[in-house]
């Protein structure tokens, strides 16, 4: 049997469940890491863009996909290659406690969690100054949350855009709540990731929605504390140009994400060439100039396992 066909049954799954001696796949290449929301199967928070993959050119496909507990999930990945998890519910303290036990288990890493409560931050968005003191409030509660993962990085949203004000004004909105949290994250020792979220087929009236705009406040901001998340899914709907922006922007991106378009669902499925973009981030980790992850966050047409395997193949060098 193939580790690839293992990670695929059901008894092979089972097979991982705890296993934290089983030796992972030998890796030299990227270090990824999978969102925590691509467990819960028919219970996924994530949006389904599949519905509009159709007026994109491509048609909808796919299988259901089973739900994992934190100790199979981490298991799977533990066997698969990976490096870390990232952005589970820290907020629900039974969820928190299993992905801890999992982690000390299975010795994966937690690359990110999510502070400001999702996309639409309410009470906490960036781009409007009456919502930063919630904002900040936020950051600190994540910050704990974050130390008890081994966690280094928060994922920040800038909330919706605000209808009668100025692009511009929002903007420098974001930059003035992202330097008030600098203190709080030298204080925790943490890093800020932005993201951005395209506007096109996910999220319309979300505010960040463009890279130029997201580096234009990085610049702005100029502190190692703040970097921006990368999702290269949504970057490629609004911008394209994505090797040469991680190229020439490099210093100012925390976090990688992908996802194929049309439709969110794994590489190669899609217009996307993951393989160059991911051996161009492989390349500036070599360089020194990265250190981050390289997080999966999509809907599969295929089994989760099979996924996990196919991309770990996709993201190895040498």
């Amino acid at each position: 049997m193939t580790r690839r066909t293992f990670l695929t049954t059901t008894a092979g799954v089972s097979a991982l469940r705890g296993q934290a001696h089983l030796e992972p796949f030998p890796v030299r290449g990227l270090n990824l890491s999978v969102t925590c929301d691509m467990f819960r199967g028919p219970d996924r928070g994530l949006p389904e863009d599949d519905h509009k993959a159709e007026a994109w050119g491509r048609p909808t496909q796919g299988v259901r996909q089973r739900k994992y507990d934190p100790d199979s999930a981490l298991a799977m990945l533990h066997a698969a290659g990976y490096q870390a998890f990232e952005m589970f519910n820290w907020r629900d303290v039974d969820e928190l406690n299993a992905y801890r036990n999992a982690q000390k288990k299975y010795g994966l890493n937690c690359a990110c969690l999510v502070a400001n409560k999702g996309v639409r931050a309410p009470g906490c968005s960036l781009n409007n100054p009456s919502e930063h003191e919630g904002f900040l409030r936020e950051i600190e509660h994540a910050a704990a949350a974050a130390k008890l993962v081994g966690s280094k990085r928060l994922v920040v949203l800038s909330g919706m855009d605000r209808p009668g004000i100025s692009r511009s004004e929002q903007l420098d909105h974001c930059v003035d709540g992202l330097r008030a949290a600098i203190p709080l994250l030298e204080h925790h020792d943490m890093t800020i990731i932005v993201e951005t979220i395209n506007t096109l087929v996910t999220r319309p009236g979300y505010f960040l929605c463009c890279s130029k705009e997201a580096f234009s406040v990085m610049e702005r901001v100029a502190n190692e504390r703040v970097k921006l998340l990368f999702d290269i899914y949504h970057v490629q709907i609004m911008d394209g140009h994505i090797i040469p922006q991680i190229r020439n922007k490099i210093e100012m991106i925390g976090h990688f994400q992908v996802g194929d378009h049309p439709g969110r669902h794994q590489p190669g499925t899609g217009e996307i060439h993951h393989r160059n973009v991911f051996r161009q981030i492989y390349n500036l980790q070599q360089a020194g100039k990265f250190d981050g992850y390289v997080g999966l966050e999509y809907h599969p047409t295929v089994p989760l396992g099979q996924t996990l395997g196919a991309v770990r193949e996709l993201a190895n060098f040498g």
